[in-house]
């Protein structure tokens, strides 16, 4: 078996070579995020004062959603206490980064801190992991879907992330809702309804046409643009049975403008190594990194991550590979034969019966 290492193993032999001021809090990020707050009022009010012919608000309308993405990553940054420390403050503005993406900050630790991070690309226990072909079998609405060729499918996931982060959060809230404590539960009960009926309550303020411009496209802009970077984090990696972010984890690689408006949300695999220290501090955690474990280090341009993503399906097959169950075709994962400048397929000896079970077949 292929040899993993933990998180705390590396965290370990890399701590010591890190600043102390890496690990305390960093408030002063907290600007990035007021003027984002800037921009968002002044096409709220620009869009509800004037009118403006369709280029003009779907110009604003592509700010907008810009900043809401934005703001998301920020909310990300403050939930991991990595902003202030004291959590009613940090819960607080949490809410408000999170509130155009219509995410509680309660929902969000539960699933992203608590889950997502203590068990990524574990097959059973990661929320936000693809399943394996053995569990395709038992899902036959999404057999269903895997008869389509891939590069249909493909096409529609491509344009699918444009909703993609509102229906998994939404399905988040009704997978973890019953974990909360019978207590807690009314608070993030509140948590989701209130953004959704603060942008309800826009929509019958101002019109469903200018709400469509400050709301609804921006909020599909921002879906595309976080779910861009979400499916790159992971899905190109394989699944382990040890939570090794080197294995688990895809950095991308952005002009530094727009690392600097995504508050460094680029650099993956160092946010996975060390979620409690400011993400400015990113670029040394990588140098770090690949000083030691070059070899082990998963590092891709965005735009060849995305072509990669596309050309490959989303379904596990041995943890290593993924599958395209219509044809039966394996492809490595990274650190596992994949390589992003010739996405090849490999022969394989399973494929799948049209009823979605596995037999043997040569391709």
């Amino acid at each position: 078996m292929k040899e993993y290492q933990s998180l705390s193993w590396y965290a370990a032999r890399l701590k010591p070579h890190l600043p102390k001021e890496a690990f305390k809090p960093a408030p002063s990020r907290l600007l990035g995020g007021l003027a984002f707050l800037i921009v968002i009022v002044a096409g709220f009010l620009t869009v509800g004062l004037f009118e403006l012919n369709i280029w003009g608000n779907l110009l604003i309308a592509v700010v907008l959603g810009s900043c809401y993405a934005s703001l998301g990553f920020l909310g990300h940054e403050i939930l991991h206490g990595t902003v202030v420390r004291k959590p009613w403050l940090r819960d607080l503005l949490g809410a408000i980064a999170f509130w155009p993406l219509c995410t509680g900050p309660s929902l969000w630790r539960k699933w992203h801190n608590m889950n997502h991070h203590v068990h990524t690309q574990d097959e059973h226990k990661d929320p936000d992991a693809w399943i394996t072909a053995d569990q395709l079998e038992k899902k036959p609405f999404i057999r269903l879907l895997y008869r389509i060729p891939l590069f249909i499918r493909a096409s529609f996931s491509l344009l699918s992330l444009a909703m993609t982060f509102t229906v998994h959060s939404s399905r988040m809230f009704g997978i973890y809702i019953k974990d909360f404590d019978p207590r807690n539960r009314p608070k993030v009960w509140l948590q989701l309804i209130l953004p959704w009926a603060s942008w309800i309550g826009l929509l019958f303020w101002i019109g469903f046409t200018k709400w469509l411009f400050v709301f609804l496209i921006p909020l599909l802009i921002a879906n595309f643009i976080v779910m861009a970077y979400i499916s790159t984090n992971h899905r190109l990696n394989p699944l382990v049975p040890v939570n090794d972010p080197l294995a688990n984890s895809l950095s991308v690689t952005v002009p530094k403008w727009v690392d600097a408006i995504h508050f460094n949300f680029s650099y993956h695999t160092e946010h996975h190594l060390f979620p409690s220290i400011s993400p400015k501090y990113y670029p040394l955690v990588k140098e770090q990194i690949k000083q030691r474990w070059p070899e082990r280090y998963h590092e891709m341009s965005f735009l060849k991550a995305m072509i990669a993503l596309f050309k490959t399906p989303r379904l596990y097959y041995q943890q290593n590979e993924l599958i395209d169950p219509r044809e039966g075709n394996r492809y490595g994962s990274l650190g596992n034969g994949l390589d992003p400048n010739n996405i090849s397929i490999n022969s394989s000896d399973q494929a799948f019966n049209s009823d979605g079970n596995t037999k043997n077949k040569e391709i």
